[in-house]
């Protein structure tokens, strides 16, 4: 590379690193919950982008907090162990066998990969589930799915006190019932209720679309619960990004600042969007 291209190159990461300070500024001490979606965990040069980009935040006085997902990975462990799955309305039927499959890998494979990347990057990672204190008490969605649960009761204790100890807390979706049972609860779902129940000044649903686009095609970066409500009774939003905006409408009703769905797909989005003025996806306020 040339001097005076390499001068360019420079200049232009001194400028961007300079027009990031207000947000940095912005987001000294806030809580930040990230849910880090099963699909994009299956390539380590992605895992270790993710875990770098979750250090710095932290490294910068952001307060991150992981959950996440690992629907594929559950998929290969019950086909190799051979438990066959029920769908009703096509959603797994989680049974007594599937939910120790769910817990096994989530709290194990999955919750682990994850701390151990972060690890690596310099990072203070430390796995737990929903069971782990309490932090996520459950009861059962709808009975005809087995175990799957809806979180009821969220105690952010445990989360704070890691704070304390600059810890960066990686949550499994994996819920208690009253009388201790163990309830598989949606990824996203989870990560709205902690989100809430933590008063997080955001919640990132990293996903494998741009965001919510308009009856054109074209991505709304920001939107009010009441355009979502009236983009989702039009069909404007549909299919799998309905449950992705009804998470985040419960989680800013319920005290989250906002919700940005976001483009997991593109690099260090994460960092986009919480330190450019453009973002990377579409936010949503109450």
């Amino acid at each position: 590379m040339k001097k005076r291209d390499m001068t360019r190159d420079y200049m232009a990461a001194a400028r961007t690193l300079s027009e990031a300070l207000p947000y940095l500024q912005r987001f000294n001490d806030a809580i930040v919950v990230v849910k880090f979606g099963g699909n994009a965990m299956g390539d380590d040069d992605a895992m270790a982008s993710f875990a770098r980009d979750i250090v710095l935040l932290r490294q910068v006085g952001v307060n991150p907090v992981v959950v996440h997902g690992g629907g594929p990975m559950i998929n290969d462990l019950l086909d190799k162990l051979g438990i066959q799955s029920e769908f009703i309305d096509g959603k797994r039927v989680t049974d007594a066998a599937t939910v120790e499959v769910v817990e096994m890998v989530l709290s194990g494979l999955v919750n682990k990969r994850i701390v151990q990347a972060i690890n690596a990057q310099g990072g203070k990672a430390v796995g737990l589930s929903g069971k782990d204190a309490s932090l996520m008490v459950c009861e059962p969605a709808d009975a005809k799915f087995g175990f799957v649960g809806e979180p009821v009761e969220v105690n952010p204790a445990v989360v704070h006190n890691l704070f304390e100890d600059d810890m960066i807390p990686v949550i499994a979706p994996v819920g208690v019932g009253r009388k201790g049972e163990t309830f598989n609860v949606n990824g996203d779902t989870a990560a709205g209720a902690i989100a809430a129940a933590l008063k997080a000044d955001r919640l990132l649903l990293l996903t494998n679309v741009a965001g919510v686009k308009n009856a054109a095609g074209e991505l709304v970066t920001e939107l009010k619960a009441a355009e979502v409500e009236e983009m989702t009774r039009a069909g404007v939003i549909s299919g799998g990004m309905i449950p992705k905006t009804e998470t985040a409408l419960q989680a800013v009703r319920g005290g989250v600042r906002a919700c940005t769905i976001v483009d997991g797909r593109v690099a260090h989005a994460v960092l986009l969007e919480l330190f450019t003025e453009h973002g990377a996806g579409s936010m949503i306020r109450a």
